[in-house]
């Protein structure tokens, strides 16, 4: 007997896609917006490169990556901005609960890591993220009460600071995004991304590792307290 709702067979092949530890974990890797390679992606996940090959197949194969190929290199990154909200929207449904504790040094670490700061695809999250909304909220250059806005005076902000919004796409301007860390929204669209790579491109924050954790830098806090008021303290 055919399903009633015809979606139901796309919702369950999406589902099987990321009901796999490894793809997961291909898909939470490449939450830091940048492309990476099979071999990389094998070495992150622990797994063998034929092992990394057939399930990036498979994800290339259900839309949730795209991939092209330099050379003899084969990079892979999230297929958009709606997948790598989907991937984050599920990570947070998944996050341990308050009661549930790391279980080594390094996981600790880690985790420890990506709460303070992080790459979500191409905007800010984590305590990082969070800071720069609700300071934003305040100035009234953002506003969250009716989903997320830019005021006239958060677009003033935005070119008094010299940095671009490229308003001729489909993308928002501004949305929220469900922080999995923080369990509140940080701020995603083109004007999220706008800001990461601003922030990434002046040094206010710097990655750590080769992973999507980042921090904030000497220079980045005081920035963020010239600018929003944000105190150094609740960035670190």
């Amino acid at each position: 007997m055919a399903p009633h709702d015809p979606a139901a067979p796309r919702l369950a092949a999406l589902a099987a896609l990321l009901a796999d530890e490894t793809r997961a974990s291909f898909c939470l890797a490449l939450l830091d917006g940048r492309a990476w390679t099979a071999g990389e992606l094998a070495r992150y996940a622990s797994v063998a490169p034929s092992t990394a090959s057939e399930h990036l197949g498979k994800l290339v194969a259900g839309g949730l990556l795209t991939e092209e190929r330099q050379g003899r290199h084969r990079y892979l990154r999230l297929a958009d901005e709606r997948t790598a909200h989907l991937v984050e929207d599920l990570a947070a449904q998944a996050a341990p609960g308050d009661g549930e504790r790391p279980r080594t040094l390094r996981a600790a670490s880690t985790s420890s890591a990506l709460a303070r700061g992080r790459t979500c695809y191409d905007h800010l999250a984590g305590r990082i993220g969070i800071a720069i909304a609700d300071a934003m909220t305040v100035r009234g250059l953002l506003r969250q009460d009716t989903g997320f806005a830019l005021t006239d005076a958060g677009l003033g902000w935005f070119g008094e600071l010299g940095i671009r919004l490229d308003r001729g796409t489909r993308r928002p301007l501004a949305r929220g995004c469900l922080d999995w860390t923080e369990r509140r929204p940080h701020l995603a669209g083109t004007a999220g991304a706008a800001l990461c790579r601003h922030a990434l491109d002046t040094g206010w924050c710097v990655r750590i590792g080769s992973g999507r954790a980042v921090k904030a830098t000497a220079d980045g806090e005081r920035a963020l307290h010239e600018l929003l008021g944000i105190e150094p303290e609740t960035i670190r």
